[in-house]
């Protein structure tokens, strides 16, 4: 069991949780993600190391509530535990000194790329972020960004906050301002990364995207992560989850991605009708294992 020590929320349905993992912490890179289980009867999904604290024993997850087993993460509570958290898995980021980088987030990828981010700076890198949510409450940790990019741009798709438009746009912006750039590192929505791929392209720019696909065991065994990059199958856990934003065939990717939407749907509508009782809390075990042991039928990107 893994105990949750903090929980907030970054926006309406988006979660910070910072729980005891102390083997993960000691071993974790930029770059890697974990599987967790919420009880012994749950899905095991993937989640980016946002960040950990080996001196403290923790992991830092940042969750979107999308599906079924996200919304149940999204209900936990200082002092609640995690089943399982598997990790640190995949491969860490390449961090080199390139030079000038554009680090790109948008929604609950600037929580992915915040990590990587950092660790870009601290190998000398020049680091400029775009940041881009549908909306301003969904702008995730803009302070932490601040904090180590020399440059900062915001969009939202509604203009409620930064810019009116999309993370393409200052990037495109950079390019035609023949600003020098040797790196870009895009994380976000499967549109999004494939939208920086293409802007970037023409320029020759060196990309990078990282992917979250369905994904089951994350070693490589069950084939539920692959992806086609460059025209081969690669898989996203032992591969990468970082792959070469030109390479990557997004339209497949989408597709994989979308499989088992319609039952995740019905997987979350029997959450909403039949919510875990807050109430009993058993410090010795998750309190929504009772609660949530309805059967799960899909495996399900987070």
């Amino acid at each position: 069991m893994h105990r949750i020590v903090e929980a907030r929320f970054l926006a309406p349905d988006v979660k910070l949780l910072r729980i005891h993992a102390p083997l993960v912490a000691r071993k974790r890179r930029a770059g890697q993600f974990a599987i967790v289980r919420v009880h012994d009867h749950g899905e095991r999904i993937p989640l980016t190391l946002a960040d950990s604290n080996p001196d403290e024993g923790t992991i830092t997850l940042v969750v979107q509530g999308v599906g079924k087993t996200t919304r149940l993460l999204n209900q936990l509570e200082p002092g609640d535990a995690l089943c399982d958290v598997v990790g640190p898995l995949g491969k860490p980021s390449p961090i080199e000194r390139y030079g000038t980088v554009v680090v790109i987030g948008g929604g609950l990828g600037i929580a992915i790329a915040w990590p990587t981010a950092r660790a870009l700076r601290e190998a000398g890198n020049r680091v400029i972020a775009i940041l881009g949510g549908r909306s301003r409450p969904y702008v995730l940790l803009e302070d932490e960004v601040r904090a180590l990019a020399e440059e900062v741009f915001v969009t939202t798709d509604d203009g409620s906050y930064g810019l009116h438009g999309r993370v393409t746009d200052p990037l495109q912006s950079l390019l035609d301002a023949g600003r020098p750039i040797d790196l870009v590192l895009a994380i976000g929505p499967i549109p999004m990364m494939r939208a920086v791929a293409e802007t970037t392209r023409p320029a020759g720019i060196r990309t990078l995207v990282s992917l979250n696909p369905i994904m089951v065991d994350g070693t490589g065994m069950c084939g539920g992560c692959r992806v086609i990059v460059g025209g081969q199958a690669r898989f996203a856990c032992v591969d990468g989850p970082e792959f070469d934003a030109h390479q990557v065939d997004f339209r497949i990717l989408g597709q994989r991605n979308a499989m088992y939407r319609d039952q995740e749907r019905v997987a979350a509508a029997t959450l909403q009708a039949s919510p875990p009782d807050p109430a009993p809390h058993d410090p010795a075990s998750c309190r929504l294992l009772q609660a949530a042991d309805v059967p799960v039928t899909t495996a399900t990107a987070p």
